[in-house]
């Protein structure tokens, strides 16, 4: 791996580095077509037409994608009854997310019955958001249990390379977990906008922010080092 294009390749090459790509595309679109609605509407109907396209493109790329959650408690539980419980409680919601967010893509596409569309939304954008909070709760223990061991390991003063690898592993999951929380926060406010429709979450000017906030924090997770 020796330069930008070598890493973009393998980036992309990944079902997690195309999603965010395409997830750039669709949250971009959504607004410029805000932008432009009212005074270039022709470009506007355009840009509507790509974030419509993007959004049922990750849909499709996303087929199969509950079995990670499962595939993740089968693995690794947890090192501890806390987190063991809150990994059943966010990869259960994950699992009913992507679930049924197949049947929404369905549903969109006209192989089901539209009618089923606003509510297999309502119940995917739920298991999104319950499966987010307690990510978000797991990564800031984390985060937390981090910082600790980074104060001990300065506070000891021991100049060696191995200390100094420790402390570099620790800042580096902290930023990594950092973007997650980012990611699954921004990806929250989305959600909540499917479940309790309010003026902040449902602004276009929010839902654009928010997924692109999502889409790039994933890429930095996402890119090879």
């Amino acid at each position: 791996m020796n330069d930008t294009v070598d890493k973009l390749v393998i980036f992309l090459a990944k079902r997690d580095g195309i999603d965010k790509l395409v997830k750039t595309f669709q949250y971009v679109s959504k607004l410029v077509n805000w932008h432009v609605e009212t005074t270039y509407p022709d470009i506007a109907t355009r840009a509507k037409q790509w974030e419509v396209a993007s959004g049922l493109s990750r849909k499709a790329f996303r087929t199969g994608r509950s079995l990670t959650g499962f595939n993740a408690l089968r693995r690794s539980p947890g090192t501890s009854p806390g987190f063991r419980l809150l990994a059943v409680l966010a990869n259960s919601g994950e699992m009913v997310y992507f679930f049924f967010d197949h049947f929404l893509w369905l549903a969109r596409i006209g192989v089901i019955d539209a009618k089923y569309a606003k509510r297999m939304s309502f119940i995917s954008a739920f298991g999104e958001s319950v499966g987010y909070v307690f990510f978000v709760i797991s990564d800031f223990i984390l985060i937390t249990r981090g910082l600790k061991a980074e104060r001990k390991l300065l506070i000891e003063e021991k100049d060696s390379k191995e200390t100094e690898g420790e402390i570099k592993k620790i800042r580096m999951d902290r930023i990594m977990r950092l973007m997650g929380v980012a990611a699954n926060i921004a990806d929250l406010i989305i959600a909540l906008a499917e479940i309790e429709p309010n003026p902040f979450c449902n602004h276009t000017v929010t839902l654009g922010i928010s997924g692109l906030v999502s889409a790039w924090a994933g890429w930095y997770r996402n890119w090879p080092s």
